[in-house]
């Protein structure tokens, strides 16, 4: 199971939006998908239509209680897609977990290889706390999600300098797989220096494709879909399935699925 973290520590950047449409676009490729909520917003699980009244179960069992993370998987809507969902608990996680001696290691010890999964996705929290530290620790590699503003170049230097300490002391095979360039608007004259200034600089780390801003990629949460299935024709779902695709070439070829 190939494990991959969205995050980006400032909010609004996609994070969300990514995680359930890049999640959908593998699992109709053919891959068995796990999506991991760990944001206690819960956005991740509201927008893929598991209600609150579903989640008996969550991360939050997962990390405090070390509950098994099979008992708290769903099963979603879409073919090849199951979730671990997140509840508001999780927000005291971060609380409970500071004197337990693995309190870092506690995700990455649940996601066994033995699941039955080719990939897993977590979608991080907009902060680099516990929750996030547990994400990175757990996972093979990082996708970031970059929204095409100048403050979001300041963000993205603060989190590829925790990446470099992750690596430095809990998880050295921590990768980047990606950055995804999001909320792309072509109208914008800054939207275009952005993605200069960030091509310029990390190069080919950046994704070719990018997401635009699109109407229908805000509304289909509210319906509890991921866009793919609400509107797969919009420009928004559209990217997302390149960026899926883009996503699958950058894996390695002996862990890709059958």
């Amino acid at each position: 199971m190939i494990r991959i973290a969205i995050a980006n520590q400032k909010g609004g950047v996609g994070k969300t939006t990514t995680a359930i449409n890049v999640s959908t676009a593998l699992a109709a490729t053919g891959w068995r998908t796990l999506l991991v909520d760990l944001d206690p917003q819960g956005n991740a699980s509201t927008g893929i239509g598991v209600g609150a009244d579903q989640r008996d179960r969550s991360t939050y069992d997962v990390l405090v209680d070390k509950t098994p993370i099979e008992e708290c998987i769903l099963s979603t809507s879409i073919p090849k897609l199951d979730l671990c969902p997140a509840t508001v608990d999780l927000s005291g996680a971060e609380v409970e977990l500071v004197t337990a001696d693995d309190r870092a290691h506690r995700l990455q010890s649940s996601l066994r290889p033995d699941l039955p999964y080719d990939v897993c996705l977590i979608d991080c929290p907009p902060s680099l706390g516990l929750l996030t530290l547990n994400a990175l620790t757990a996972a093979d590699t990082l996708l970031v999600p970059l929204q095409c503003e100048f403050f979001a170049l300041e963000g993205l230097s603060q989190l590829l300098q925790t990446v470099e300490r992750v690596q430095q002391r809990f998880n050295p095979q921590l990768g980047i797989i990606g950055i995804a360039l999001t909320m792309f608007d072509r109208r914008n004259r800054l939207t275009d220096q952005v993605a200069e200034d960030v091509r310029s600089c990390l190069g080919k780390l950046v994704f070719e494709t990018t997401i635009p801003r699109n109407v229908r990629l805000s509304e289909a949460p509210s319906h509890g879909l991921p866009a793919l299935i609400y509107d797969h024709a919009c420009p928004g779902s559209r990217a997302y399935i390149a960026l899926a695709r883009e996503l699958i070439t950058r894996l390695p070829e002996q862990r890709k699925a059958a």
